[in-house]
């Protein structure tokens, strides 16, 4: 993949988050901290034609709730769905300071006790 204007701007947000680290993760952009997936951008992800950031929820309750107040934004990823995580669709004009919310709750939710407790964000 190349690093297209969404990636850019996905990664600027999560780079500001700290002990962020990327690297690809199948084939994707990802990102982690201490070692755990937060985020992860894809661009096409097997021929679907969706331009999305996959982050983390507290579970599958809170990703339901999502996905049913707002089904134009929020879907259910292939393979990381099962373990409660969104993808948020990116295409058009997507709401950045949305996006940007999410993408460093995801890394609350990944990050050790330690690094939250050394005041996080």
């Amino acid at each position: 993949m190349t690093d297209s204007p969404i990636l850019l701007r996905v990664r600027e947000l999560a780079l500001l988050l700290p002990e962020v680290e990327e690297r690809p993760s199948h084939g994707q952009p990802t990102f982690f901290v201490a070692g755990k997936q937060f985020a992860q951008v894809r661009e096409d992800h097997h021929g679907d034609g969706r331009t999305v950031v996959c982050v983390r929820t507290s579970g599958t309750d809170e990703q339901a709730m999502l996905i049913d107040a707002a089904p134009d934004t929020y879907s259910r990823p292939a393979y990381l769905g099962p373990s409660g995580w969104v993808s948020i669709d990116l295409a058009g004009e997507p709401d950045w300071t949305l996006v940007e919310d999410r993408i460093a709750r995801s890394w609350e939710l990944a990050a050790p006790a330690g690094l939250l407790e050394a005041g996080g964000r």
